[in-house]
């Protein structure tokens, strides 16, 4: 391992943590990005030349110790700079979708007063002009690709290059300055996804994101972590990938990848072989139906030997040494065949695949776990820095989100909801006293996540506490578990539970493309998405699916009726956040009055 405890308590931020990495790591590879078709690195050195120069390109810019700076991105190895730069001169990094409206932006500068803007393509950076209208208090908009031109004697343009010679040519110690900000001091805003309504910032200090790295560190150690690989893909405007995909490598003296698109992603696995992923369940599921899918289409042989890998796995975690001598020799047979072909598609060397942002299926969990891939569910929300609980290697459980983390108190209130306290609880919401106390009560984070504690201490997750359906009877039904077993279903890539007040459950389901495709075909339907979704075969078919999960669900989970979306859920038209998960309130906007009537 890479660091120890000691170096998390003497690291008093961010800044200061990555420029005593640089001081060990100088030469190593840090940075990877893929140009030109070739993936070229960043060494530590290097990127710390361009954080020390960045950073006083911002202090030429105006930019002061608690003031805010506006980063929107995708992931690149200028997003790292950019954030730590910010950070290294006590700035606040107010993290941004790129898939944020203007009036998204708008509602963020205007909200967090950001003095300055730092922005990548010439489409995000027209977006931010025109969300500055209405933000007088920015000063500067800084591009990392080719700008367009300045809208307006007002607000200043100028290439991020630009502003990195400008620091270049200046001789303020950044790095012996970055030492004397504690870990109080809040070191990003991060604005919520929105799942609810209007975003909030969460300020989050230092020193929730080092009690959070520290924590990561010690519940992984027993993967012996050591030269470790990243593959970043999640947006690092979240959360999450903030924490766990950028400061928890820099951390452990890690490599990060940066994904060129999701679409790239299945190539980028194999060539940049990490041994460390974070994702969301979203893409465990996606990747099932596509492994699954494979498999159905292959030879007798070859669909036997997979179900055989599956139930010799399955046996194997839930009950250690229940195999005997000829079950272990096919094991170990069927771990070159087929084990060793799926560890392949993801690089060859993963120790872990760790799963946060919402709930995750068992029966996803222990499919990849069966096949030789090491998942280990977490749990956290943005509030916490983010992560609360995880998973230990050795120890996993399919059903839970594992202990939580060290130096981190999780308690069980009296309606059900969990309680966190420790240093990565967030300082509160930027500007937002009333929302605050709402969230904050005896130094107690309230999650709005209901949950319970298992007989060993890892802590399972069964709702939102605000996503929960009361129905007409009184009786409380969790939609995430239903919504769970109805996706793993090879027909349904995409389900919403409804059902408030109610006597019964009903359905929204989106049709897995493909197989959509497939059953078109074979009974000669045509028409556009919207005609096909109108199809009483359609449904008829889907609701054959439905029962056969309704088979596993007590008479209170059984739905009822089902109603076929002609489109799927997206970050385009708001039913998805960024990290992939429902927007409730957006999908009943659009589809609540259809819903509705199917209880008429």
């Amino acid at each position: 391992m890479r660091t120890d405890r000691g170096q998390f308590e003497r690291w008093p931020n961010l800044a200061a943590m990555f420029f005593d990495q640089v001081d060990r790591l100088g030469e190593y590879p840090f940075l990877w990005a893929k140009r030109g078709g070739t993936w070229r690195p960043l060494t530590w050195g290097d990127a710390a030349a361009r954080v020390s120069a960045l950073a006083r390109g911002l202090i030429a810019a105006g930019v002061e110790p608690g003031d805010r700076v506006v980063l929107v991105s995708e992931n690149r190895p200028a997003w790292a700079i950019a954030d730590l730069a910010i950070m290294s001169i006590g700035a606040i990094t107010v993290p941004a979708y790129v898939t944020n409206t203007v009036a998204d932006h708008a509602h963020i500068l205007k909200d967090s007063g950001a003095k300055g803007a730092i922005v990548s393509q010439r489409r995000l950076v027209e977006r931010i002009l025109a969300a500055a209208e209405g933000s007088p208090q920015l000063r500067f908009v800084a591009a990392m690709d080719p700008p367009p031109a300045a809208p307006s004697r007002r607000l200043r343009l100028v290439a991020l290059d630009q502003l990195i010679e400008t620091g270049r040519a200046r001789h303020e110690n950044v790095v012996e300055k970055s030492w004397s900000w504690p870990r109080s001091r809040p070191a990003c805003v991060i604005y919520t996804s929105g799942t609810g309504g209007v975003p909030k910032g969460v300020v989050l200090s230092h020193g929730a994101i080092l009690h959070n790295c520290r924590g990561a560190a010690l519940a992984l150690a027993e993967l012996g972590i050591d030269r470790e690989v990243f593959l970043s893909f999640l947006p690092l405007s979240h959360s999450y990938e903030h924490t766990a995909g950028q400061f928890f490598p820099i951390a452990i003296g890690a490599e990060i990848y940066y994904a060129e698109s999701l679409d790239a992603l299945a190539s980028n696995m194999i060539e940049a072989r990490p041994t460390i992923m974070t994702a969301v369940p979203r893409l465990y599921e996606t990747l099932y139906a596509r492994i699954s899918r494979g498999v159905a289409k292959s030879g007798a042989l070859r669909r036997f030997l997979f179900a055989k890998t599956l139930e010799l796995g399955r046996k194997r975690f839930e009950v250690p040494k229940s195999l005997g001598v000829g079950a272990r020799l096919l094991d170990a047979v069927l771990d070159r065949l087929v084990r060793d072909k799926v560890r392949a598609r993801f690089g060859g060397r993963l120790k872990a695949l760790v799963s946060g942002g919402a709930p995750l299926n068992p029966e996803i969990g222990m499919f990849f776990t069966a096949l030789g891939l090491r998942i280990l569910q977490g749990y956290g929300q943005t509030e916490a820095a983010p992560v609360i609980s995880v998973n230990r290697p050795n120890a996993a459980k399919m059903h839970s989100v594992g202990p939580p983390l060290e130096a981190t108190e999780v308690r069980i209130a009296g309606d059900g909801e969990i309680l966190v306290r420790g240093e990565s609880v967030m300082e509160g919401y930027w500007k937002n006293e009333t929302a605050t106390r709402e969230a904050i009560r005896d130094g107690w984070l309230y999650t709005g996540d209901i949950g319970h504690f298992d007989a060993d201490g890892h802590l399972v997750i069964t709702d939102r506490k605000k996503d929960i359906i009361v129905n007409s009877g009184g009786d409380n039904l969790s939609p995430q578990r239903v919504e769970g077993l109805l996706t793993v279903e090879d027909e349904i890539a995409q389900a919403m539970v409804y059902g408030d007040r109610h006597p019964h459950l009903v359905a929204l389901l989106v049709p897995d493309p493909d197989w959509l495709q497939a059953w078109a075909r074979a009974h000669g339907k045509t028409g556009d998405a919207k005609a096909l979704a109108a199809d009483k075969d359609l449904a008829a078919a889907l609701s054959a699916v439905v029962e056969r999960v309704n088979a596993g669900l007590s008479p209170l989970e059984k739905i009822r009726h089902i109603l076929v979306a002609a489109e799927p859920f997206t970050i385009e038209n708001e039913m998805l956040t960024p990290t992939l998960k429902i927007r409730r309130h957006k999908v009943r906007e659009v589809h609540g009055a259809r819903l509705e009537a199917l209880y008429a």
